[in-house]
C-alpha cells in the first residue's frame, strides 16, 4: 500500500510538472505577443528574437512583406578614401511584425547599421549603410544583403558609384558587388 502511494504521488508530481512547464510557455508566448503589439522588445527579450546565425531558408515563424522606398543609391564620384553614407527608408507592407534578424555588406568596406526590435504593420524603419572607399578605385557597385521574415528571406539593396584614384594610384576600374 505505500509503495502505491509513493507511485501515486510520484505521478502527481510530474502531472504538475509537465503542467507548469506548459503555463509558462503560454505566459512566454503572450508576453512576446504584448511585446511586438506594443513595437517594444525589452533587453532580455532582444536576443531571443535574434537568430544567432542568418538562414536563407525560409523563415519558420509568420512571414511579412517590405517595400523600400529606393533600392538603389547612387553616390556620384567620390575621392578614394572618402567615406559614404545612406539611409534607405522602408515600410512593413505586410499584416506580421517585421524582423530584420542581418544586413551584411558585400565587402568589409561597406557596412549597414539596421533596427534591431521588430517593425510593426504599416510602420517605417530604416537602415543607414556607410561606404569607406578607402584602397577602392574606379566603378563600384555594393550590395547589401538584408535577411528578415520575409519571403524570399533575403532584399537587396545597392550603393553604386566612382571613386577616383588618390594621386599617384592606378586609375584600373574595379567592380564589387
Amino acid at each position: 500500500m505505500l509503495k502505491q502511494i509513493k507511485v501515486l504521488m510520484f505521478a502527481l508530481l510530474a502531472v504538475g510538472f509537465v503542467a507548469s512547464c506548459n503555463n509558462s510557455e503560454s505566459a512566454a508566448q503572450e508576453e512576446a505577443r504584448e511585446d511586438l503589439s506594443s513595437n517594444t522588445v525589452q533587453p532580455a527579450n532582444q536576443a531571443a528574437a535574434q537568430p544567432a546565425a542568418a538562414q536563407p531558408a525560409a523563415p519558420a515563424g509568420p512571414t511579412t512583406t517590405m517595400t523600400f522606398e529606393e533600392t538603389e543609391f547612387d553616390f556620384g564620384t567620390v575621392n578614394e578614401g572618402e567615406k559614404v553614407s545612406h539611409t534607405y527608408t522602408f515600410t512593413n507592407t505586410g499584416d506580421e511584425p517585421l524582423i530584420l534578424s542581418n544586413a551584411k555588406g558585400s565587402c568589409g568596406c561597406t557596412v549597414p547599421s539596421w533596427p534591431r526590435e521588430p517593425i510593426a504593420p504599416g510602420a517605417t524603419g530604416e537602415i543607414t549603410v556607410e561606404f569607406n572607399s578607402k584602397n577602392k578605385k574606379g566603378k563600384r557597385n555594393q550590395k547589401v544583403t538584408i535577411t528578415a521574415n520575409t519571403n524570399p528571406p533575403q532584399s537587396f539593396i545597392y550603393l553604386k558609384g566612382d571613386v577616383t584614384p588618390a594621386a599617384g594610384g592606378d586609375a584600373t576600374p574595379a567592380v564589387t558587388q
